[in-house]
């Protein structure tokens, strides 16, 4: 995949923005209410080792799943994995529960995912954050660098001290996703504003940065932010799941820095005592996407191609600013807001090497 780059000028692209926003219809409100009880259908789902209640991606698809028990009525469980070990055979129990549906989380799951769906044509498979090819596998992925370009905008707006930083878990497709974006939105604001406001942690050119290594050693994630935080960043993304959570302990000890979370909303998953610190978090809509993929496959429709989650349908999104919200100014959450509706329009474009487009 070529390297993107935007070829508009910003203020072009806002006005045409302007003109799309007012032609645009209003969108169709769903259906919402609890469907009458279907016990003879189930669904089961599979941890990756960070566990149910990671403040990350399975979390997120664990309230899916919870979502589609009550709109729909029906059985579902989780399966939780806390090591490699026993990845694959959680997925085995999960077919052997007989039940129609089967959803794993992450790319460590890949493989048995895999194996089980050859194995089992008849059940049907959703996995997250990872494309898998399967007559009866359907993946569910997320254009996270979308949002995080506006997090990057939005992030250089608020730095006093012209340095940001991230780093990830893994050098893996879902995780360098963020930080393309995050590093694209920060050059997009540089060139806006004349600044020079510096990335730290993430090469987008080399596809090269800082990792821990894993996705659950906190005390990694603390060390490699104070790292960044000494090194002058006041702004920090991991994207690392729980790691994460450390580096929001060394921010919080820092007391001028500020955290920008993954997944879900961080100001809402994280312990009570991190809010203060929380900027915007990154997230993906995982909980609308299983629900309704369960919906499809409960209809007859399920079908194998990827489920994409977008600015435009929703899938992707930055959160609320929270207690933070002083330090941004309306000129800045305003830009932040004409950029978001420029990339829904296809006027800004945002790739990565690690797209799923």
């Amino acid at each position: 995949m070529s390297r993107r780059r935007l070829v508009l000028s910003f203020t072009v692209a806002l006005a045409s923005v302007a003109m799309l926003a007012a032609c645009a219809p209003a969108p169709t409100p769903e259906a919402t209410g609890k469907a009458s009880a279907a016990p003879d259908y189930c669904a089961r789902m599979v941890t990756n080792s960070g566990g149910l209640e990671d403040r990350s991606f399975n979390q997120s698809s664990w309230e899916g799943l919870k979502q589609a028990k009550e709109k729909y009525g029906i059985d579902v469980d989780a399966i939780v994995s806390t090591g490699e070990t026993d990845l694959a055979p959680n997925v085995s129990q999960a077919v052997g529960t007989g039940c129609q549906f089967v959803l794993t989380v992450g790319w460590e799951l890949a493989d048995a995912t895999t194996a089980e769906a050859k194995a089992n044509p008849d059940v049907h498979f959703s996995i997250v954050d990872e494309q898998v090819d399967g007559a009866n596998i359907k993946p569910i992925v997320f254009d996270t660098a979308q949002a995080a370009y506006l997090a990057g905008y939005l992030a250089a707006g608020v730095s006093k001290t012209g340095k940001v930083g991230t780093f990830g878990g893994g050098n893996q497709p879902p995780v360098t996703l963020f930080m393309d974006g995050f590093a694209d939105g920060i050059a997009k604001y540089n060139e806006v504003h004349g600044t020079s406001v510096a990335l730290l942690g993430w090469d987008k050119a080399t596809q090269d940065g800082t990792f821990t290594g894993d996705f659950e050693d906190t005390n990694k994630g603390k060390a490699v932010a104070q790292g960044l935080l000494d090194q002058g960043a006041d702004i920090i993304l991991p994207v690392a799941g729980q790691v994460g959570e450390g580096a929001a302990a060394a921010i919080l000890e820092s007391g001028d820095a500020s955290l920008i979370w993954v997944d879900n909303d961080g100001y809402e998953t994280l312990p009570a005592e991190y809010r203060p610190i929380v900027l915007t978090s990154v997230m993906k809509n995982t909980q609308d996407a299983v629900v309704q993929i369960i919906g499809d496959d409960m209809k007859g429709t399920f079908d194998n191609a990827p489920y994409v989650g977008t600015l435009k349908n929703g899938g992707v999104e930055i959160a609320p600013f929270h207690e933070r919200a002083a330090q941004v100014s309306p000129d800045l959450a305003k830009e932040v807001d004409q950029i978001r509706q420029a990339i829904i329009a296809g006027i800004v474009t945002v790739e990565s090497p690690s797209s799923p487009l």
